[in-house]
């Protein structure tokens, strides 16, 4: 179906579906100075017609309270190589990503989730998995908060493609990752759109801790990182690599604070450890009738694991003790043939 044969109502459906957020406020900007300001209105059909038609922006909020229908990375300059580069390593996991030429320069690199919407956790996390596999951890992700409440009662919006004044200029229109061309029928592609399930983010958010085993059903083959010949501070011990990718049947939340100590002690932002910690959480196998831990409990733990810089590896706490491995350079065995870590490395508490 072409785009003159669709009706105004189709569209608005089809725009909504895509690029809503919350419903009672909205951004926007005068296209004449480019000041920018909040509307504190219903996102009415009339508002989103006057900006398919070039009358006035609409910018949505996509944060509604933990979830969002859609994710954004903003590449904020004109070389298309990243955004290229995001939306392969994006398809090569298995995540469809759309680029959109933004309205001023750069572009988002986009990904919809559905009418339902799926946490903005694992959604930022997801994005940010990939974004570190693609060497450009400093791009900004929308929606920029996890969740609602706070101080953070609206969030940040984003412009909506396919602002009617600039369409024609090859702005805020989804381009072919190829070419960088406009596609012909913008209306053709939000109707291609394939949404993005919850497990699917979950899996891309395991592979993006670079090897760590959270999520082995990934489609991705990750193997284990190797023991290293000579001890790091900055190698995973087996004990931890074991817990990843086995879960736990004991002692649920020190075991996820030492291995958000780990996370830490390697470079991971907290935003990536607190999904990736949460997609762990799905294996654990707790004795005596005992639930899981939460998402809300592993935020908790990994929050503090990160608040004071933590490094040891608690290798004589109950959570981690079962896990040891005889290779691990850290043993008194591998200590006392030199080729262990040196204590001040730490089989500590804190």
């Amino acid at each position: 179906m072409n785009s003159q044969a669709r009706t105004t109502a189709e569209k608005l459906a089809l725009f909504r579906k895509h690029f809503m957020g919350l419903t009672e406020v909205y951004g926007t900007y005068d296209p004449a100075t480019g000041r920018a300001y909040q509307v504190k209105e219903p996102v009415t059909d009339q508002v989103l017609l006057a900006h398919l038609k070039g009358q006035q922006p609409y910018g949505v909020y996509l944060l509604v309270g933990e979830t969002t229908r859609a994710v954004a990375a903003d590449f904020d300059n004109d070389c298309p190589d990243s955004p290229r580069a995001f939306v392969t390593e994006a398809r090569r996991r298995g995540i469809p990503a759309h680029i959109e030429r933004s309205r001023s320069k750069g572009y988002h690199a986009w990904t919809f989730m559905g009418d339902v919407g799926v946490p903005a956790s694992k959604a930022r996390g997801a994005v940010r998995a990939i974004l570190t596999a693609i060497g450009q951890n400093g791009v900004e992700v929308f929606p920029k908060q996890d969740r609602l409440g706070g101080g953070a009662h609206f969030g940040n919006y984003i412009n909506a493609p396919l602002f009617g004044r600039l369409v024609p200029q090859g702005r805020t229109v989804f381009v072919d990752p190829d070419s960088m061309a406009p596609y012909p029928d913008q209306w053709a592609v939000l109707e291609s759109v394939e949404p993005v399930s919850e497990a699917q983010l979950d899996q891309v958010i395991g592979c993006g801790a670079v090897g760590l085993g959270v999520n082995s059903s990934s489609p991705i083959p990750q193997a284990p990182p190797p023991v290293p010949a000579a001890p790091s501070r900055f190698a995973l011990p087996p004990c931890a690599r074991r817990m990843l990718q086995e879960g736990v049947e004991e002692h649920q939340r020190v075991a996820c604070f030492r291995l958000a100590v780990h996370m830490s002690r390697l470079g991971f932002p907290c935003d990536i450890a607190v999904p990736a910690l949460c997609a762990w959480a799905k294996k654990n196998r707790p004795r005596g009738g005992k639930e899981v831990i939460s998402d809300a409990e592993v935020e908790e733990q990994v929050t503090s694991a990160y608040r004071k810089g933590y490094r040891g590896f608690g290798c004589q706490e109950a959570a981690v003790a079962p896990y040891c491995s005889p290779e691990c350079w850290l043993t008194p065995r591998a200590q006392a043939t030199g080729n262990g870590a040196a204590p001040a490395m730490g089989c500590d508490h804190g």
